[in-house]
């Protein structure tokens, strides 16, 4: 498996794709990660065309299991982060 693209390396391929310099698409790529983080966790969802949509799902509250001691623990109800997968990224790396 390869290694995952770090910030740095998306930043500069970014800049490259749009022709401009690394500065810009580091704006552009913060910017969009406050959109994404403001409209989630607001409640919304985010589609990504071509890549997926992000949206916050509730989860109720459960009984968990400790693995060190086997106790059973009541976990509260908490919110979580999810992503659905576009099916043309899905096709493209099946290809």
């Amino acid at each position: 498996m390869a290694k995952p693209m770090t910030k740095t390396q998306l930043v500069a391929a970014l800049a490259e794709e749009m022709e401009a310099d690394k500065k810009t698409a580091g704006a552009a790529l913060e910017a969009i990660t406050g959109l994404i983080t403001k409209e989630v966790s607001a409640g919304g969802a985010v589609t990504l065309p071509g890549v997926g949509k992000i949206y916050c799902r509730e989860r109720p509250e459960r009984m968990v299991r400790n693995p060190a001691t086997g106790e059973q623990i009541k976990k509260d109800a908490d919110k979580v982060v999810k992503m659905t997968i576009a099916k043309a990224l899905k096709d493209s790396v099946n290809s």
